[in-house]
């Protein structure tokens, strides 16, 4: 699919110095992905599914929020990017965004995030370790 067929419902670049956008990282969000665009002359563009996402965390520095910025963290299941931040203008509206379209994507999928980690190992209990004979 063309990157022009996308609609895009959110579109931010990168933060820098004041909250400026003087960067060559972009940030998209679709209804199924949230993809990272960075370089000038050679452009990496990173894609996550957005059901595999399984923690987000806000970040609102003093010198960030005085120019109406934060940092998104983002935890996924994927393999090519686990974890990176977000520095973006009005964080608290990515973040409701997230939350509503990530939501929206499970329930497609059928996944939930407890589905997208290992099980835990079995508890041993008490009896098990006592040696007195």
């Amino acid at each position: 699919m063309a990157k022009e067929n996308f609609h895009y419902l959110w579109k931010d670049r990168k933060r820098t110095f004041l909250g400026l956008p003087w960067s060559f990282t972009v940030y998209y969000l679709t209804e199924e992905k949230l993809i990272c665009q960075r370089g000038f002359l050679n452009i990496i563009e990173d894609e996550i599914d957005l059901y595999k996402i399984t923690d987000k965390r806000l970040i609102l520095p003093l010198g960030q929020r005085i120019f109406s910025c934060g940092t998104v963290h983002i935890c996924s299941r994927d393999v090519t990017l686990p974890e990176f931040d977000l520095v973006v203008k009005n964080p608290r509206q990515l973040m409701e965004l997230l939350d509503q379209y990530v939501n929206q994507a499970r329930d497609h999928y059928g996944t939930r995030g407890r589905d997208l980690y290992a099980p835990p190992f079995p508890q041993h209990d008490e009896e098990d370790t006592d040696n007195s004979d």
